[in-house]
């Protein structure tokens, strides 16, 4: 039986460009941001995510190719999980066990789970690529490691958002109501479609990619929400308001659900549980409370416009994706403003 768990109520925290007469209470930024430079530049079209294991590893998943890769941290490859037939000279590294890969995520003791959408699985993986066992989940596109051998799931089709499994691979709870965007069930579930990512204060972070005002929704690990960070600044509102209209038009004709991603990236401070979203190349970084710090443009090195969906904030550094473009290095800015 499922475990549906949660009360409805949250905390919305809005932001706004325009300080009020009296003065803003938090200082706000608005630049460009270019990254240093191109890092593990064999990662390009295809890019899904990149995490970072408690051991200092990268983790990074390109789709359909060339699968799980995972670098210590000067950047050598250190074994691949990959989704083609390996070759007979790295065959020893290299597993062909992915069918399409969403999105990935390690625990504290180095097991890989794999969002492998292509077949309905979350495949399980040791520290060293062994596959250990697999979780049937249909359409599954994120996932997150748990304390204590969890694993919460983010799929396209669920009744809720978020369903946790145990070390045994057994649904042990589900929890997350969809936000009602449109009258279609089909419709409005799609839009409900969300990234997950973790903090070590404990937090699961639920990020919609659909909804039109950007939105990251806080849970405890048992499913209990927080607050809602959500990006409601006036220059968002035409993006906003056209996003709605074209949720009715497709309401209207009943086709297949087609959107653009409104919410492209995100990231997590592990540390703090600061946040980081991308909406495109507009990068917005918020404190653990939720207010606005600041936003940013963000570029490549050669100043072409970096539209990221993959952010992971370390203790000095982002590291910042884009597909097809790859993986690029940035100084955090909050980091040199402090100084």
């Amino acid at each position: 039986m499922r475990n549906r768990v949660g009360p409805n109520a949250r905390v919305f925290a809005a932001m706004c460009l325009v300080a009020c007469a009296c003065g803003s209470a938090v200082a706000q930024e608005e630049s460009e941001l270019t990254a240093k430079q191109r890092i593990l530049p064999g990662i390009g079209p295809g890019l899904r995510t990149m995490k970072r294991g408690a051991d200092g590893r990268y983790y990074v998943l390109a789709s359909p190719t060339p699968g799980l890769m995972v670098f210590d941290g000067a950047g050598k490859q250190l074994l691949s999980i990959s989704e083609l037939a390996p070759s007979t000279a790295d065959a020893s590294k290299s597993h062909a066990l992915i069918a399409f890969g969403e999105d990935c995520d390690v625990d504290a003791e180095g097991k890989i789970y794999v969002a492998d959408r292509g077949v309905n699985l979350v495949r399980v993986f040791s520290p060293a690529g062994e596959p250990l066992h697999s979780i049937a989940v249909k359409d599954p596109v994120s996932v997150a490691a748990l304390p204590e051998g969890e694993v919460a799931v983010a799929t396209l089709r669920e009744p809720h958002l978020v369903m946790v499994f145990d070390g045994n691979g057994k649904e042990v709870r589900e929890f997350g109501d969809p936000e009602p965007i449109a009258e279609r069930a089909e419709l409005n579930r799609f839009l409900n479609t969300g990234y997950l990512a973790t903090d070590l204060l404990g937090h699961l972070y639920y990020a919609f990619a659909y909804l039109p005002e950007p939105t990251v929704r806080q849970y405890d690990r048992l499913g209990y929400a927080g607050q809602d960070i959500q990006y409601t600044a006036l220059e968002a509102m035409p993006a906003a308001q056209a996003a709605r209209k074209e949720i009715e038009r497709q309401e209207r004709r009943g086709d297949q659900p087609v959107f653009k991603r409104v919410l492209t990236g995100v990231g997590v401070d592990r540390s703090n549980g600061e946040i980081w979203i991308a909406l495109n190349n507009n990068l917005l970084h918020f404190d653990a409370e939720g207010n606005r710090r600041a936003t940013y443009k963000i570029y490549t090195p050669q100043g072409a416009r970096l539209e990221a969906n993959v952010i992971l904030v370390e203790k000095d550094r982002l590291i910042i994706g884009s597909d097809p473009l790859g993986l690029y290095e940035f100084d955090r800015p909050d980091k040199k403003i402090s100084k």
